[in-house]
């Protein structure tokens, strides 16, 4: 049976491979009956694609995937049920946008010292007018012949130690949280189990977030192992977060699950649509 729900996904608005139109047609191929699109750093998809998810009888909920620096590291946090009007959200994420060019930049020096030129072009080839992200140098660099797949090139290039690596500064935990709140939206801490920060910095993590007003983590969602699906449900009871679930869906070949193949929360998890009136169809 197909999960109805996928509260994040991407297009060529940020590092996906499909248009916002064509992502809402492929989730409603796939069964999906509520969808968000939820972009880094950038709400430009949001109306054509709900505009799509009606003409497919689909319940489309505005989304977005802002970057944060936590403690020098980068962490996501989604934002559902956003307004992307909102003066303080759109200008936040218009200063993020910025930035992520002079990050480009510094991807694309720091390769070169290893003698792969011609990174910052090919990249923002990749970015078909959209934002420039670690996704698109990772494509050039597959295009290039660096490595066969995602996974090992940002292995070998992108992370911290490795070649490509630039660290750059994002926005703030508690701005990011205050702009999603402010805009009648609901913070949720993004794929947690992909954060390499051990257990006693994920307990703190997820005791700021909560305190700044943050209101569920990403339980089930296409990185996770079946493990850590019963963990971070564990986790968010502790905390008394609510749970979110989503593919993190990027396009064919490039995601971690297919949309509509997520199996349910685990038991005891408190959904984050539970009060939606989006969803109330689907407990009919």
């Amino acid at each position: 049976m197909p999960s109805l729900i996928d509260l994040h996904s991407h297009s060529t608005v940020s590092d996906g491979l499909l248009a916002p139109e064509a992502l809402v047609t492929h989730a409603a191929a796939q069964g999906v009956k509520v969808l968000s699109l939820t972009d880094h750093d950038d709400t430009a998809g949001l109306a054509v694609a709900a505009k799509v998810a009606a003409e497919h009888g689909m319940q489309f909920i505005n989304g977005v995937e802002i970057s944060v620096t936590w403690r020098r590291r980068t962490i996501h946090v989604v934002g559902l049920r956003v307004d992307p009007l909102y003066a303080p959200l759109h200008d936040g994420l218009e200063k993020i946008r910025a930035g992520r060019h002079l990050r480009a930049v510094g991807i694309a020096a720091s390769l070169e010292k290893f003698g792969i030129t011609g990174s910052l072009e090919g990249a923002y080839a990749h970015a078909q007018q959209g934002i420039i992200s670690r996704a698109h140098f990772a494509r050039y660099l597959i295009e290039q012949g660096y490595a066969s797949n995602m996974k090992s090139i940002f292995k070998r290039y992108l992370i911290k130690g490795k070649p490509g690596y630039f660290e750059h500064h994002w926005a703030e935990l508690e701005d990011v949280i205050n702009w999603i709140n402010g805009s009648g939206g609901v913070a949720v801490l993004a794929h947690p189990g992909r954060y390499d920060i051990g257990r006693s910095n994920m307990l703190l993590l997820l005791e700021e977030f909560r305190n700044l007003g943050g209101a569920a983590i990403e339980v089930v969602t296409g990185s996770h192992t079946v493990d850590q699906f019963q963990e971070y449900a564990k986790l968010a009871h502790m905390f008394g977060l609510q749970s979110s679930m989503g593919s993190d869906y990027h396009g064919p070949g490039h995601g971690y699950i297919e949309m509509g193949r997520l199996p349910d929360l685990p038991r005891g998890c408190i959904p984050v649509w539970q009060d939606w009136p989006e969803t109330q169809s689907l407990n009919s």
